[in-house]
């Protein structure tokens, strides 16, 4: 076995602590770029298009979560490998990780696209989307699937950059394709007056460079992430290695996404203007809540290098730490999300939409989300620590625990006609789902430690 000379970022040694918050950093403003997208589309086609345009863009976000989700968690998944081969210090592994995983994703990539626009028509209706923003909705959604993957492969090459330590890179292109997508957003939108569909090119183009520059950085700088010619084929061992964790996990981001899809169909039946608000109010609490998925992100590094070295309680003391981190971060995002909210819902909509008449429905969503943030963070740290140490199929049940969650409170919500509890079908997924998470990762030590001694 070759050893690894240099690592971009060892995370076996030196204190946990300061290691996750270095990493994670990076992380959490690449995160908010990312996040910016989404955001950046939405306010400028909520103010130039109009708030009917924004419901359009809303309702199909459950969709987005569910294409974007499938293919991002599995081409993640195939990354894990490729850390626990770096942190054990294999480099021909990590190489050759790097090369199935990218072969892998091509497939992925044909799959998804082919299956995404071939059944969208059909999946908006029975979402039960509103007539009137029914043409806008499926005009979007059809773009963005189309640009699968830009998507993936995005997720794939900075994925493998994290997966050896490199937080920052893959910052500092997401950096430079926020600002693009913000330009075209502009130009196609403004300009061009290509509508909710401008928006979604502006995504896809941004998207694609952001994989391309990633991509050339691998190649010029990673010579232990760039495959030699003889790598260029599909490894059984590999593969089927890659496939068990990549799968559940793509599964998982899937069964959760099929529960906000049901959340979403229960909003729907309020109306476009209880969509608006709430688009504009999940907008606001998914920026807000970039730090959990950067900690989560860190974590599945962090866990594949220790683990693979065979370090448990190095493992073990920074999930602790992870957690101390998450408990602050989620009271004062909280805080943030009740007292700022109508300033930062109103940059969703010009001064001609009444904000007054919207703000009831966002404000409804994020007062009884706030209380859950906790374990919704907990789901973000213990999941991603048991996709890092290779438990894909415990991390995802956590999935279809949060589906069970939404489906059964999204279902109430119609039949009574609850607006409240449409909307608390995510704080009910992430409390029930949080404190399963504790549980599987204490059971997920316990077997560990059985398995490989105890380290402490």
């Amino acid at each position: 076995m070759e050893k690894v000379l240099f690592m971009e970022n060892n995370m076996t040694e030196g204190s946990p602590l300061r290691m996750i918050i270095k990493f994670m950093v990076p992380l959490f403003l690449g995160n908010i770029f990312q996040q910016f997208y989404n955001m950046v589309d939405a306010v400028i086609v909520g103010k130039f298009v109009g708030a009917d345009a924004l419901a359009a863009v809303g309702s199909t976000g459950t969709i987005m979560f569910l294409v974007i989700g499938l293919a991002s968690g599995i081409t993640t998944g195939f990354t894990v490998l490729t850390s626990q081969k770096f942190g054990a210090g294999d480099r021909e592994g990590t190489r050759k990780s790097a090369a199935n995983g990218i072969i892998l994703s091509g497939i992925i990539v044909l799959i998804l696209t082919v299956l995404s626009l071939s059944f969208m028509k059909t999946l908006l209706k029975i979402m039960n989307t509103p007539s009137n923003i029914f043409d806008d909705a499926y005009s979007y959604i059809t773009v963005i699937c189309g640009g699968i993957v830009t998507i993936v492969y995005y997720n794939l090459f900075s994925s493998l950059l994290r997966a050896i330590g490199n937080s920052r890179v893959p910052l500092f292109f997401l950096i430079l394709s926020a600002i693009l997508n913000i330009v075209l957003d502009l130009v196609f939108i403004v300009n061009m007056k290509m509508g909710v569909a401008g928006a979604a090119w502006a995504t896809d183009v941004s998207q694609g460079i952001s994989a391309i520059l990633c991509l050339v950085y691998i190649i010029l700088k990673i010579p232990v992430l760039t495959p030699s010619k003889e790598q260029w084929r599909l490894d059984h061992k590999y593969t089927m290695s890659q496939l068990a964790i990549g799968l559940p996990m793509g599964l998982q981001f899937g069964i959760t996404a099929s529960g906000t899809m049901i959340m979403q169909t229960a909003i729907n039946m309020f109306g476009s203007v209880a969509v608006a608000g709430f688009t504009a109010a999940s907008k606001v609490q998914n920026l807000l809540t970039q730090g959990m998925m950067a900690i989560g992100q860190t974590m599945a590094a962090y866990t594949g290098q220790n683990y693979g070295k065979g370090d448990l309680r190095r493992v073990e003391k920074g999930t602790w730490d992870a957690m101390k981190i998450m408990a602050v971060y989620s009271v004062v995002s909280g805080l943030i999300a009740v007292f700022c909210l109508p300033v930062l819902m109103s940059m969703f909509f010009s001064s001609s939409v009444s904000l007054d008449e919207l703000l009831p429905w966002g404000r409804t969503y994020i007062y009884i989300s706030v209380i859950f943030y906790i374990p919704l963070a907990m789901i973000f740290v213990y999941r991603n620590v048991m996709q890092g140490c290779g438990f894909s199929l415990t991390a995802m049940s956590l999935g279809i625990i949060e589906f069970f969650a939404r489906f059964i409170t999204a279902m109430i919500s119609m039949k009574v006609h609850s607006y409240a509890l449409a909307v608390g079908s995510d704080p009910a997924a992430w409390l029930i789902a949080g404190i399963a998470s504790f549980i599987l990762y204490r059971n997920m030590m316990k077997k560990l430690e059985a398995r490989m001694g105890d380290r402490k």
